[in-house]
């Protein structure tokens, strides 16, 4: 089964309108990993019938790395080319897989004009779980020992705990919270840039302490909701040649695996 997604000049040109735009984000577009988060999002909202749509070639960064690292000019030119893409097709509701795209498009593009209902694809399942449009009722992760780890931008930034909560509870696994969680979370790493730059002087890089709190659980599976945790814990359990034992699974992963949906 092809995964059937429409892009927002199809849908334009027949006159119709989405019920959200899924935006797909750089990693979800280009990384090998991020892109089976993509599948697996885009799998179950045609599973439960979601009319969404994609920018495709017109998506463009937001520009958050470039403003994490100190470049506001980029960052702006990103993001005002992005609003008026956004703007043109009169945009009115955005769904995301990462909450870097998350924070930015909700939080800093309403400053440059780009104002929008956006929501974070943990708090989307747990909607469509809410209303009953996705019911998973255990499926291939029941019993099974699973353990969370909070973004950054998820969970301190704008206070998203819950969500991805409710969603995992739908597996019905064991699910061991961390040491440092919620609200004392750790970052995996990757955050404010630190992911695409040299490590500092330390004696320890920050994904491999996140992932020794991980290991420590016992879990069979560390659940993640963001591409840039994603890479940092996978780094870190290979650090640990943990990677045959240990799953790092983003929630939508999780949800699409248990319903035994089609993702190719």
């Amino acid at each position: 089964m092809s995964l059937h997604v429409k892009t927002m000049a199809e849908m334009h040109a027949a006159g119709e309108a989405p019920e959200v735009l899924f935006w797909v984000g750089c990693a979800g577009s280009f990384d090998d990993r991020a892109k089976k988060v993509t599948r697996s999002f885009v799998s179950i909202l045609n599973h439960v019938g979601v009319n969404f749509a994609v920018l495709g070639t017109e998506e463009s960064c937001t520009g958050d790395p470039a403003k994490r690292a100190g470049n506001e000019f980029l960052f702006q030119i990103q993001a005002m080319n992005n609003i008026q893409v956004l703007n043109m097709y009169a945009v009115k509701n955005i769904v995301t897989t990462c909450p870097h795209c998350f924070n930015t498009l909700k939080n800093e593009y309403p400053q440059l004009g780009g104002n929008y209902e956006v929501i974070h694809h943990s708090q989307y399942l747990q909607k469509l779980i809410d209303e009953g449009k996705l019911k998973v009722e255990g499926g291939s992760f029941k019993g099974k020992k699973i353990t969370y780890h909070d973004s950054c931008y998820l969970g301190r930034a704008n206070n998203i705990y819950e969500a991805p909560r409710a969603v995992l509870a739908e597996l019905d696994a064991d699910l061991i919270e961390l040491k440092r969680c919620k609200s004392n979370g750790l970052c995996c790493g990757a955050g404010g840039a630190q992911m695409f730059k040299e490590a500092e002087n330390g004696n320890k890089e920050v994904n491999i302490e996140r992932t020794e709190e991980a290991l420590a659980t016992h879990a069979e599976v560390i659940a993640v909701n963001c591409p840039f945790c994603m890479t940092m814990m996978r780094d870190g359990v290979k650090h640990f040649n943990k990677e045959d034992s240990i799953k790092i699974m983003d929630l939508s992963e999780l949800i699409s695996e248990s319903l035994n949906i089609d993702v190719r």
